[in-house]
C-alpha cells in the first residue's frame, strides 16, 4: 500500500465494522496489517467468530453486541448478510452522524435502501469477492450522488487493503459486476472441478489429477496477474499451431463452447442479483 494510502486510512477512525464474518475479518486484517490503529476500531457483532475475538482481545480493538451509546462513526462500514439489513439499519442509525462514510459491502442491499435504513452519511456501495480472504480480492465501488476527494480515497484505502479496487457511476452496473467478478470465483473453481475429473477420466489418480489441475490454474492466474500481456496473447503463445493445446481449444472455443456457457453464466447471476435487489 502506498503512503497516500496508508494516510487516507488513518482518517477512517473511529471505524466501526459491523458483522465480522469472513469478509468483515479479511477486510480487518488487511486493514490492521496496512497500519489502522486498532485502538480506533471497534467491531459490532453480537455472535463473532472466536478467531475475530481472539484478534480484537489481542489488539485491543472494542468489540460490543449493540451500537455502543455516544460513538460517532467516521466510517461504517457494513459487512452482514443482505437479509439481516431489515433489522441491523435502524440498529445503527446513531452511529451516523454528519460526517459519516457508510461503506456496504452487503450483496443485493441498494443504496436507496441503506439511505432509507440509516437516515444519513454518505453511502457507497461496494463489491467484493472472496479473494479478498488472500489480499487478492476485486472490489467494486458506487457511490450516491457527489462524494468528495476524502471519502473517495478513504474507500480506495479500505479496499486497496484486500486487493484491487474499480469505480462505476451507475449502481445499476453492480449487477452485472456481482455476475462476473463476484460469482467468478466460483466458476474457476467449478472449472478446476471438471478439469480434474477430465484428468481422471483420462486414466489418472484422483490425487494426481487434482494437484495437476490446481497447479496449473493458480499457476496460469498468477502468470496472468504478472504479465503486461492481455489474456489472448498469453493464450496465443502457449499454442502451437497444429498441437495439442490447439486441439483442446478447438473444443473449448466452438460453437455452444467456454465463451457461450461463460457468457449464459454471467447473465444468470446478474438477473438474479437484479431479482434480490428487489
Amino acid at each position: 500500500m502506498s503512503a497516500s494510502h496508508t494516510n487516507d486510512l488513518a482518517k477512517a477512525l473511529p471505524l466501526v465494522l459491523v458483522g465480522a464474518g469472513k469478509m468483515g475479518g479479511a477486510m480487518l486484517a488487511g486493514w490492521l496489517g496496512n497500519g489502522l490503529d486498532p485502538a480506533g476500531v471497534t467491531i459490532l457483532d453480537p455472535n463473532p467468530a472466536p478467531e475475530m475475538q481472539a484478534l480484537a482481545a489481542k489488539k485491543g480493538i472494542g468489540q460490543a453486541a449493540a451500537a455502543p451509546e455516544g460513538l460517532t462513526a467516521r466510517v461504517l462500514v457494513i459487512a452482514v448478510k443482505p437479509q439481516s439489513m431489515d433489522a441491523v439499519l435502524p440498529a445503527l442509525r446513531s452511529l451516523v452522524g454528519g460526517e459519516t462514510l457508510v461503506v456496504s459491502v452487503a450483496a443485493g442491499t441498494t443504496i436507496a435502501t441503506l439511505a432509507d435504513g440509516l437516515g444519513g452519511g454518505t453511502i457507497v456501495r461496494v463489491m467484493p469477492n472472496t479473494p479478498a480472504q488472500v489480499g487478492r480480492g476485486m472490489s467494486v465501488a458506487v457511490s450516491a450522488g457527489d462524494i468528495s476527494a476524502e471519502d473517495r480515497a478513504i474507500v480506495d484505502a479500505l479496499m486497496t487493503a484486500v486487493g484491487a479496487v474499480a469505480w462505476i457511476d451507475d449502481e445499476a452496473d453492480i449487477d452485472a459486476v456481482t455476475g462476473v467478478s463476484g460469482s467468478g470465483p466460483a466458476y474457476v473453481f467449478y472449472m478446476v472441478e471438471c478439469m480434474a475429473a477430465a484428468a481422471r477420466a483420462a486414466g489418472l489418480n484422483d490425487e494426481l489429477a487434482m494437484q495437476l489441475t490446481r497447479q496449473t490454474v493458480s499457476g496460469a492466474g498468477e502468470l496472468l496477474h504478472q504479465s503486461d500481456l492481455d489474456a489472448a496473447t498469453l493464450r496465443k503463445n502457449v499454442t502451437s499451431p497444429g498441437g495439442t493445446t490447439a486441439e483442446g481449444l478447438a473444443v473449448l472455443m466452438a460453437d455452444g463452447g467456454l465463451e457461450e456457457l461463460m457468457t449464459k453464466a454471467v447473465a444468470a447471476a446478474t438477473r438474479r442479483s437484479r431479482e434480490l435487489a428487489g
